[in-house]
């Protein structure tokens, strides 16, 4: 998330520091979160459908079973996830994580709480503190083009599919580059059942043919993940309590458990001898029961009330 200056740190919202000549912008303990609402434009959008193109949700779930991946990053990051029980420690498993997968950084921030306008008060990065202070002196936010896609829509975009034909854009995502944000970034737009909208983002200096196995390679993982830093975010800052969820039939748990593992819904269905119609039928109801926009999100929400493991 190149274009949202957080660095690392987290906090409540100071409004004694809010600048009265920037609007725009609320105070965080140690940092400073950005407040700004845009309305997508067509070619968000059209962006946005371009990458789904090539994300189907079969060819991303096709993965090795759960026994063969004990190991896998995103197993390791769901189970440092797991231990995390305050701000200072998703601090730390943020960072590890980052490390992990080898990003350069990796960003999570709220743009907008449940049911409150205009508050982005919790954030979680490794970005550098410089790059924060050079952004809010300068008021980027008027010309960051990554705070919009929270209003967007669901699926990764990669920062290459950006806008940036104006000046400003480009010389904005120089000035990034000079604090070494990352040359390639994508971003995952994420949706709470409350209204509540975040973003959590990768960075990578790979060489772009490097970056885009390494993008392919973890989308899967980064989908689920994004959900999860989410939902464990908005717990350890007290913003949500756990447990509000309808609770899954074991067949709709079964279903979710399996795709997860990484079976598509017609090996789901020939493991469990059932039509696949069936398994798509148990995998929306455990969907709307979680109220999850997506399948990943059901999946990550499933994980962290701990009713699967992913």
């Amino acid at each position: 998330m190149r274009a949202i200056p957080t660095g690392q740190g987290y906090g409540s919202i100071s409004p004694e520091l809010v600048a009265p000549d920037r609007p725009y912008f609320q105070h965080v303990t140690g940092e400073a979160a950005i407040i700004h609402q845009k309305t997508p434009t067509h070619q968000a959008m059209w962006q946005i459908l371009k990458f789904a193109e090539n994300s189907k949700p079969d060819m991303l779930l096709e993965r090795k079973p759960m026994e063969d991946r004990q190991h896998s990053p995103l197993s390791w990051s769901l189970t440092m996830l797991r231990k995390v029980g305050s701000s200072a420690e998703l601090n730390v498993a943020v960072a590890d994580i980052r490390d992990h997968y080898q990003f350069a950084h990796l960003a999570f921030l709220v743009v907008r709480l449940a049911n409150q306008a205009d508050a982005h008060p919790f954030y979680c990065t490794t970005y550098p503190e410089e790059w924060t202070s050079f952004y809010l002196d300068r008021n980027y936010f008027e010309i960051d083009p990554v705070i919009e896609l929270s209003r967007t829509g669901f699926l990764p975009v990669d920062w290459s599919n950006l806008d940036r034909r104006s000046v400003r854009t480009r010389g904005f995502f120089k000035e990034a580059a000079s604090f070494d944000i990352g040359r390639h970034g994508l971003t995952v737009p994420i949706r709470g059942p409350g209204g509540e909208r975040s973003l959590f983002s990768v960075t990578s200096n790979l060489p772009r043919a490097d970056w885009r196995k390494l993008r392919t390679s973890s989308n899967h993982d980064l989908q689920i993940l994004s959900h999860y830093v989410h939902e464990k975010a908005l717990s350890v800052w007290g913003l949500r309590t756990s447990g509000g969820y309808r609770k899954l039939s074991g067949r709709e748990q079964e279903c979710l458990q399996l795709l997860a593992n990484g079976l598509v819904s017609k090996r789901i269905a020939a493991r469990l001898q059932i039509s696949e119609s069936a398994v798509r039928l148990y995998l929306k109801l455990a969907k709307r029961k979680l109220d999850a926009a997506t399948i990943y999100q059901a999946i990550a929400r499933a994980s962290f009330l701990e009713i699967i493991q992913a």
